[in-house]
């Protein structure tokens, strides 16, 4: 009886560890998986107001959740038809993302987001090193908004492959499988369109489109402060790189806090600006706000 007692002890212990072990597992991955709303916003409501004029409040109200509405973000001036229905395709497909990451997790409102003309002129200020006059505009013309949208999905794409890695369970693998495969799409049709583009000179700065990504690159490498993991359209190849890769051609990878950095502007996780005046929601970006 006493052996079968302690068995019965064991047996309990053993569960009651399993059981918080697993807990411990869920709540690291419901961390990894809420996180990245933060980008989802982000793309969402730049893509759906540069090619609609509208954002999530009109589009899925119930995914803002009560969140304050973006700053200065607008409706982009496109000539070409076809880049403005790829931007309006690349917005359907954020909101799917933001409907698949909280069908998973309970997730959180959309933060204080950005998207005005001074937000997008002082990055790409920063990444000149000099203030361009006029003002960079993103909303402008074709061109300008394909620059501005190369700040965007690759920041996402390497927190999706530095994320993977830390999921413990299956579905949350599945998951973020499923969001990087198509942020790394969507990353390369617009290198794509701009590597096309790369000598064409950005009207009036006389500087071409490949400087601009080599330049924001280096700015991303700059602020995340953890090596290069990034690189434009004119670097590395003789001929041009159409999409980033490491030497074995793999997809780099990007900590939360390299993210917040860079998203950020100030190169300091603790210290919010840019595209998150307010900083990023959620217990992650939260945890690193003084």
């Amino acid at each position: 009886m006493t052996i079968h007692y302690i068995s019965i002890i064991v047996l309990i212990a053993v569960l009651v560890a399993s059981s918080t072990a697993a807990s411990e597992t869920i709540l690291s991955d419901v961390n990894l998986l809420e996180f990245p709303l933060n980008l989802e916003y982000l793309e969402a409501e730049f893509f759906l107001y540069g090619s609609t004029g509208h954002g999530l409040d009109k589009i899925s109200p119930e995914l803002a959740d009560g969140g304050p509405t973006p700053i200065g973000a607008k409706l982009a001036k496109f000539n070409d038809t076809v880049i403005r229905d790829i931007i309006y395709q690349f917005a359907l497909q954020e909101v799917g993302h933001l409907r698949a990451i909280k069908n998973t997790v309970i997730g959180f409102p959309r933060p204080l987001l950005d998207l005005s003309q001074s937000s997008f002129s002082k990055v790409i200020d920063k990444a000149f090193g000099r203030p361009l006059r006029p003002s960079f505009d993103p909303y402008a013309n074709d061109i300008n908004y394909l620059i501005a949208s190369y700040l965007i999905p690759y920041v996402g794409l390497t927190g999706y492959v530095g994320a993977n890695p830390l999921l413990q369970n299956a579905s949350s693998r599945q998951l973020v499988a499923g969001l990087l495969g198509v942020e790394s799409g969507q990353d390369a049709v617009i290198r794509g369109l701009l590597y096309e583009r790369r000598a064409w000179k950005v009207n009036p700065y006389g500087v071409t489109v490949g400087e601009f990504t080599d330049r924001i690159s280096k700015l991303r490498n700059q602020l995340g402060n953890e090596g290069v993991k990034d690189e434009g359209l004119d670097e590395t190849f003789s001929s041009g790189s159409i999409l980033a890769g490491d030497k074995y051609s793999l997809a780099y990878s990007r900590t939360p806090k390299e993210i917040l950095r860079i998203v950020y502007g100030s190169g300091n996780e603790t210290v919010p600006g840019g595209f998150y005046p307010k900083g990023g929601n959620g217990h992650i970006a939260r945890s690193y706000l003084k």
